[in-house]
């Protein structure tokens, strides 16, 4: 045990030392840092984020634990802000200009100054969020100082520990002595923090040549060395395990970041016994390479699924440009279509982020279709507004007109001119919903008071109750009529039958009943009289003409119901609202469904003849 030797406890030889630099700057793990390093920037992206949620996540961020660390994500929520405050104060009409702070603005000149005239409603939200970025620029900048402060310190302290290591190495003294020191100087060494950027190549190389130093000058007994190479042996074992268990773990990013950490660990560490060196290497590097390999491969996925995103963000835009440059025509379509649209952005939001490059460009393409697309519709529905006014102006025009004839007493124009101004009524478009029901009620109150006037009116010449009696009358001339020969019936039935269409209107009520009468007086005493195929045939001549067919009188038949049918559906109409009119409408109603339905048994009827006659 006498037996000097050359120190080894964590000398370093030349081919270990090459391992250990291979660790220290190893290729894969840096080209991973910089193929992944446009991927991660890409994953942090604020650019959907609406103003209200930005100043959320800068107040979450300020008040979190680590915000001293985020600073490049502060700096991205605050430069995401104010793009989207310059586009929506542009969107608004307001100037888009806005005084960003950056790292040089000082407290005073963040201050919104006031403003003459109308404020506008940005302006407490960016006076919020501008207060937010600087109590953090404020805090942050006390860190930093705190940081550098702490960083000289250290530094003090690591050139205080060199000089105990160069005392140390030019006077070892007794090795069983010196050697517990050398390790008391690493572990103090290792456990003070970082020093300024500048100084730590310069007092990390000064270290390292003090210990190589002590390792070349400083003779130790074997056993002391053995001792250090099994411990070194064990610790290295225990970086393997940690590092092969990391590449089992689910969180690839996080596994990544341990090993960094496993990796500086190492660095530390001294030496093992020559035949483990190569074996212990090899097992911590197969480790690395694993989740090297992982790490890689999910920024790569990440890489080929923001492709896939973007591909499919980019046919959302196709789907709402062509929507935004379609021809649309109505406001049923402008909602269905508006609906489309939001369901299309919905779909958006499910969508990850694209790639670096092209993220805020297929957002910005997808804003403008969306936004294309809503100032048409607003534009439309302004248009829209304008025709309704337009129409409600017009509309007042007509009640002004049939409040001024309601109490008119000249029946027949005034009868004429409210059915044109009803006709009119209905021509004119939409007017606003919340004075529909408002003039729609005035105009027929108007109606209402000259056609209940006019009905009710004492009986007189052309009035509605003189009207019945002359058809009743004419109908029991047509009774006492007697049949001279063919040709003078012929002329008794058109005389009857012009008479007849001269009388005007009677009382609604008794209309049908009255025309049955007169039909089944001129069945009985003229057989073949045709209606309208008589009337014509006599206009062009009075040849006589051949007797009707079964076929020909249930024609006639059905001509003069579709008549009466016609008839019956335009005097619906001008039944008001005043009392009663429901249940007339109701009654009107009931003899226009009993009437289509005889029409269906007579169009029957015709089409079984028609086959008779094609059979014989």
């Amino acid at each position: 045990m006498s037996e000097e030797i050359k120190p080894v406890v964590n000398e370093v030889p030349a081919d270990v030392e090459k391992k250990e630099q291979e660790v220290k700057e190893t290729p894969v793990v840096e080209d991973v840092k910089e193929a992944v390093e446009e991927v991660k920037e890409a994953v942090v992206n604020f650019g959907e984020k609406t103003l209200a949620e930005l100043s959320e996540l800068f107040q979450q961020l300020k008040e979190s634990e680590d915000r001293m660390k985020r600073s490049k994500e502060a700096e991205a929520i605050k430069s995401a802000f104010y793009k989207r405050l310059s586009r929506e104060k542009a969107d608004a009409g307001e100037d888009a200009t806005v005084e960003e702070p950056d790292e040089n603005t000082t407290v005073e000149e963040s201050t919104v100054p006031m403003q003459s005239g109308p404020v506008s409603p940005f302006a407490a939200i960016e006076a919020g969020f501008k207060s937010l970025y600087m109590d953090y620029k404020k805090e942050r900048a006390e860190y930093n100082k705190e940081q550098d402060a702490l960083r000289e310190e250290n530094l003090q302290k690591k050139q205080a520990i060199i000089e105990e290591l160069k005392a140390l190495v030019e006077e070892p003294g007794d090795m069983k002595e010196a050697f517990p020191k050398f390790r008391d100087i690493q572990n103090r060494w290792r456990e003070v923090g970082p020093v300024p950027q500048q100084n730590f190549r310069d007092i990390n190389d000064t270290y390292q040549l003090h210990v190589t130093k002590f390792y070349d000058l400083v003779d130790i007994n074997r056993e002391l060395r053995d001792l250090d190479f099994k411990k070194n042996l064990e610790a290295k074992t225990a970086f393997c395990e940690q590092a092969e268990a990391l590449s089992e773990d689910e969180d690839v990013v996080e596994a990544f970041k341990e090993l960094q950490k496993l990796h500086e660990q190492w660095k530390d560490l001294g030496p093992v016994a020559k035949e483990f060196r190569d074996e212990i290497w090899e097992r911590f590097r197969a480790a690395t390479s694993v989740v090297n390999k992982r790490y890689q491969a999910h920024f790569e996925g990440l890489k080929e699924q923001q492709a896939q995103n973007l591909e499919a963000k980019q046919a959302l835009c196709e789907e709402v440009e062509a929507i935004a440059n379609k021809e649309i025509t109505s406001s049923t379509e402008w909602n269905a279509l508006s609906k489309q649209i939001e369901e299309i952005q919905a779909k958006w939001r499910t969508i990850g982020f694209a790639t670096r490059k092209e993220n805020q460009k297929i957002y910005d393409r997808f804003r403008a279709a969306c936004d294309k697309f809503f100032e048409r519709k607003r534009a439309s529905f302004t248009e829209f507004k304008d025709s309704m006014n337009a129409n409600l102006e017009k509309k007042m025009a007509i009640i002004t007109e049939a409040e001024s004839l309601k109490d008119s007493t000249d029946w027949k124009a005034t009868s004429d001119r409210f059915i044109e101004l009803q006709k009119q009524w209905k021509e004119i478009g939409a007017v606003p919903r919340k004075k529909s029901e408002q003039i729609w009620k005035r105009f027929r109150a108007a109606c209402d008071a000259f056609f209940t006037a006019r009905d009710n009116r004492p009986d007189g010449p052309g009035s509605l109750s003189a009207n019945l009696a002359a058809k009743k009358a004419l109908i029991e001339a047509i009774k006492a009529y007697v049949s001279v020969d063919a040709e003078a019936d012929a002329a008794a039935a058109k005389d009857f039958a012009a008479k007849w269409q001269e009388i005007g209107f009677v009382p609604f009520k008794e209309k049908e009943k009255i025309q049955a009468e007169y039909r089944e007086a001129m069945q009985a005493k003229f057989p073949d009289f045709g209606g309208r195929r008589h009337e014509r045939n006599n206009a062009r001549g009075g040849a006589e003409r051949r007797p009707l067919s079964e076929k020909d009188k249930l024609k006639e038949q059905f001509n003069a119901l579709q008549q009466e049918i016609q008839t019956y559906e335009n005097n619906i109409g001008f039944f008001g609202l005043s009392k009663g009119a429901e249940k007339l409408k109701a009654q009107m109603q009931d003899r226009i469904d009993a009437a289509k339905a005889k029409l269906e048994d007579l169009k029957a009827q015709i089409r079984a003849k028609e086959q008779e006659e094609s059979q014989e």
